[in-house]
């Protein structure tokens, strides 16, 4: 994955496609697998009980689920989650010395500019076990999974044909008319602007930000809902009230399970690498490097990226998988999709962020 270090630290920890894919599956499973060093239920305290700022709707319950109850089970510690991940609520936190939150679950550009800024805490090595984690470490975040966003739509009301493939396709309002919804988060809109704009995948990074703005221009007075959370891109669609948006697929994934009429077109990806922190500060420190521990330990991880179909991070955890949730993992080596580079966003995040938040209201 992406760095989260200075621009000139990055490649050591950039993701790849090829290193991913190979990280997530070249290791068989192992039937002696190490947890991290962690506390028995008799002998945690209530204080210890951590906040951790993470997704809201079917992301939320897998991970409570997955990660929060077996952590609680395991170690006596509670986990109180919340929504939704915001870097401008940390900076005010670590800046005032008033931290409240413990562990952050955030996308690479936001988690890598949080870093330049000094937000989290080195991650503690004594704790948090990196070694079957192949890429995406980081002093101070460490890679948790990657997800793919794309084009999301109700299949009875736009069946195919009717509905848009790809992101040249969503901006292309003649040929694919409805109602669209996008991000109010910068990064992802940038790049999908881009890709819209005829920009090659192999060929987005750096990104041209002047012509990414101009694309934004010409699909803004298309979009009927700007979302600011996750679990809202399906629930509009759902409910009709909206017919194309930006989404990720392993929610689609649920929310078919769920008996939902929707569907997701795996022509063109963003592929999102997604870390977990601990914000500088954290009230409640060793039980929140402890948490991290455990949502990468391999057993862990692949729950958790079974329950949302998304590519673990532990080189071990894709081979605990299903058959099934397999199916819906990004592919890769498609060579539409984009794996999003991190370290370009880490010192543009934040300015870009503002623009983008000017932008929406003018």
């Amino acid at each position: 994955m992406s760095p989260g270090r200075r621009q000139g630290k990055s490649r050591d920890s950039r993701i790849t496609r090829r290193r991913l894919l190979a990280g997530a599956g070249s290791a068989a499973i192992g039937a002696g697998i190490t947890g991290p060093l962690i506390l028995t239920p008799g002998k945690a305290k209530a204080a210890d009980n951590i906040l951790l700022i993470s997704w809201g709707g079917n992301y939320r319950e897998a991970v409570e689920n997955t990660l929060c109850k077996p952590f609680t089970k395991e170690t006596g510690i509670g986990v109180t989650v919340a929504d939704t991940p915001d870097l401008a609520k940390v900076k005010v936190q670590v800046s005032s010395n008033k931290v409240e939150w413990d562990v952050f679950d955030g996308p690479g550009a936001m988690m890598m500019s949080g870093s330049r800024a000094g937000y989290w805490e080195p991650l503690d090595k004594s704790i948090v076990d990196t070694a079957e984690v192949p890429v995406g470490v980081n002093p101070d975040n460490v890679a948790f999974y990657l997800a793919a966003g794309g084009v999301g739509f109700d299949p009875k009301r736009t069946p195919a044909g009717k509905h848009p493939e790809d992101f040249k396709q969503f901006w292309d309002v003649a040929a694919f008319p409805g109602r669209r919804g996008l991000r109010t988060r910068i990064s992802e809109m940038l790049e999908m602007a881009l890709l819209a704009d005829g920009v090659e995948p192999a060929k987005l990074y750096p990104l041209d930000v002047e012509r990414g703005f101009k694309s934004l221009d010409k699909i803004k007075p298309h979009i009927t809902k700007w979302i600011d959370e996750s679990p809202q891109a399906l629930t509009l669609v759902q409910t009709g009230e909206i017919d194309f948006s930006y989404v990720y697929s392993g929610r689609v994934k649920n929310a078919q399970a769920q008996g939902g009429s929707i569907d997701y077109s795996f022509k063109q990806s963003i592929n999102i690498p997604e870390y977990l922190a601990v914000l500088k500060g954290a009230p409640h420190k060793e039980a929140a490097m402890k948490f991290v521990a455990f949502a990468l330990r391999a057993d862990r991880n692949a729950a958790f990226a079974e329950a949302m179909s998304y590519i673990p991070a532990n080189s071990k955890s894709a081979a605990m998988m299903s058959e099934e949730s397999r199916k819906w993992l990004p592919d890769l080596k498609n060579p539409n999709n984009v794996t999003m580079d991190d370290g370009w966003w880490a010192p543009k995040f934040d300015d870009l962020q503002r623009r983008f938040k000017e932008w929406l209201i003018t």
